[in-house]
């Protein structure tokens, strides 16, 4: 199952066009970031989008291994090549010729085993263990990592040509706290995804005030942690057991409505930062409890996905010259599809003058 990118901030919309723009030009692509801000996501959507979608995608963890085990399992071995070699074995750039090949956590990669992953990118010829034969392999190399490689060259812990030849695509995930739009949608795709998951247990969206609480708390952890918070509430079916248990001193008593009401949501950080993401769809200068019954997280992300959805058929419909078949196809729906979005989002050719 593939995870789709999730999320309305900018960050998030940069990265999807980024994948859809370099996804069959099959350049090398280094993905870097926090620990646990999606990158592994990032790289199954890029796989998904090329032209080798229905190709292999092995991953293979730099740092989940030793440096023999590590060589071996990207170049495999012939039989005898090694105390425990009893037979021929293929490695990651054979297994994953014309497809992708996923190197997680580059930046871990012993600095003797880096020469040769250079060699291999350079000429696209590799040798088992054990053998003088040398094999072709046409795969698409994408990398991540957490580390600051350029720190890490200038500590002498990875090579500058290395990174270069990694480094033609680069992409950027910035970690939660600084995406905050993400977290509502991110909230509902998983609440939904674990439904299904886990079906044996209650689950429910969080309320307004449980949002903001979200909102607020830095998550150092990231998405994946996100997703363990989320997972606990199906547990136990109580978000303030959730709060409960996350480290850190950063989160704030969640005031009643009557308490701070309005005041909250326009005056937090959250809101504040980011007025298109909120005001676009609430009026957040309205009473206090008018305030809190407009407020819906499906609704909110129906209005968002609406708006998104319109602002793309308007877009590829100039592109095209209003012609909707042809904007059918790019858009990958059926016409009478199209037909009916565009009566819906009323998205209508301008006006002659």
């Amino acid at each position: 199952m593939i995870t789709p990118l999730v999320g309305a901030s900018s960050a998030t919309r940069k990265i999807t066009e980024l994948i859809k723009n370099v996804a069959d030009t099959c350049l090398n692509v280094l993905i870097t970031g926090e620990t646990g801000v999606g990158k592994e996501v990032v790289v199954q959507n890029l796989h998904a989008e090329s032209n080798r979608c229905t190709k292999k995608f092995v991953k293979l963890n730099c740092a989940a291994l030793p440096e023999t085990l590590l060589e071996s399992e990207l170049y495999g071995y012939e039989k005898g090549a090694f105390t425990g070699a009893d037979k021929k074995r293929s490695g990651k750039f054979q297994t994953a010729n014309k497809g992708v090949l996923f190197l997680d956590e580059i930046g871990d990669m012993p600095m003797a085993l880096q020469s040769k992953i250079l060699h291999v990118l350079q000429s696209g010829e590799f040798s088992p263990l054990g053998s003088d034969e040398e094999f072709k392999t046409d795969v698409w190399v994408i990398a991540a990592t957490n580390h600051n490689l350029e720190e890490s060259i200038a500590n002498k812990t990875f090579r500058e040509d290395l990174f270069y030849r990694l480094n033609i695509i680069n992409i950027h995930i910035p970690p939660l706290r600084e995406r905050k739009e993400d977290i509502p949608f991110l909230i509902e795709y998983y609440c939904d995804r674990y439904k299904s998951e886990y079906p044996q247990y209650q689950w429910r969206l969080p309320d307004s005030e449980t949002l903001t609480r979200f909102c607020n708390y830095p998550w150092p952890g990231n998405v994946r942690q996100l997703q363990n918070c989320i997972k606990k509430q199906l547990v136990f079916n109580s978000w303030n057991k959730v709060f409960e248990d996350l480290p850190g001193e950063h989160l704030q008593t969640p005031p009643t409505p009557h308490e701070q009401g309005t005041r909250h949501l326009a005056n937090n950080e959250f809101t504040r930062d980011r007025p298109d993401i909120i005001s676009q769809f609430i009026d957040i200068s309205t009473s206090s409890e008018k305030l809190f019954e407009d407020i819906s997280l499906k609704k909110i992300k129906k209005m968002a996905s609406d708006r998104v959805e319109k602002e793309i058929i308007a877009f590829i419909m100039g592109k095209v010259g209003w012609n909707r078949s042809h904007a059918a196809k790019i858009l990958k729906i059926s016409y009478k599809t199209l037909l009916y979005k565009m009566k819906e989002f009323e998205v209508e050719p301008p006006r002659k003058e």
